[in-house]
């Protein structure tokens, strides 16, 4: 893959992934819950799910999940339940008060598995990737510059929220974060809770 092409794809990898979302969320609510462990491995989980889909798109099968209503129906339906399940949660952990400073709510299971599924549970990132990796994949593309396409999605996106995590729990950021936690989770639970509706709904 020439030098230009790739630099190409790095750019619409960190555009997708800087771009706020839930991602962000999950990955901040975790870093409050149980510090930078649990942030950093929900960061590098999501980054999996993220390279499922992209190594999805670079097989094809993409573009053949978009043309099979039923199934992109199921997956959209079982996506929306979780990220619901998910805001549901941040309102309850909002009641609940600032967290304390050395409260744990979470931990690096649990920040794996939720990194997994919020990336897993937006049938919308699939579109992503076949409207915008489509551009970088050919009929006579060789394996390594398709494993050149899965590992950039993969290692930018979770390069992007580790920086996040760890930013995050820096001991001067910290604090403030806490002092602010409830307020934060009730935001949270809002933004996924808006973009459960918003799945369903369709663009």
């Amino acid at each position: 893959m020439p030098l230009t092409l790739w630099l190409s794809l790095a750019a619409v990898c960190a555009m997708g992934a800087m771009s706020p979302g839930p991602s962000l969320a999950m990955v901040l609510r975790h870093t409050l819950g149980g510090g930078r462990t649990p942030g950093v491995v929900a960061g590098l989980s999501h980054a999996l799910g993220v390279g499922f889909y992209a190594l999805l798109t670079v097989w094809g099968l993409g573009a053949v999940i978009t043309h099979q209503p039923m199934l992109f129906n199921m997956i959209t339906w079982a996506g929306a339940a979780y990220l619901a399940w998910l805001g549901i949660k941040a309102l309850g952990a909002g009641r609940g008060g600032a967290l304390e400073a050395q409260a744990v709510i979470t931990n690096p299971v649990q920040a794996a598995r939720d990194g997994v599924l919020v990336a897993l549970a937006n049938p919308k990132l699939i579109l992503f990737f076949v409207a915008l990796l489509s551009q970088f994949v050919s009929a006579d593309m060789g394996w390594m510059a398709k494993a050149i396409i899965v590992a950039t999605a993969t290692l930018i996106d979770g390069a992007w929220y580790v920086l996040v995590a760890v930013a995050l729990s820096h001991s001067r950021v910290m604090p403030w974060l806490q002092a602010r936690a409830h307020w934060i989770n009730r935001i949270t639970g809002v933004l996924l809770l808006a973009l459960a509706l918003r799945v369903l709904l369709g663009p």
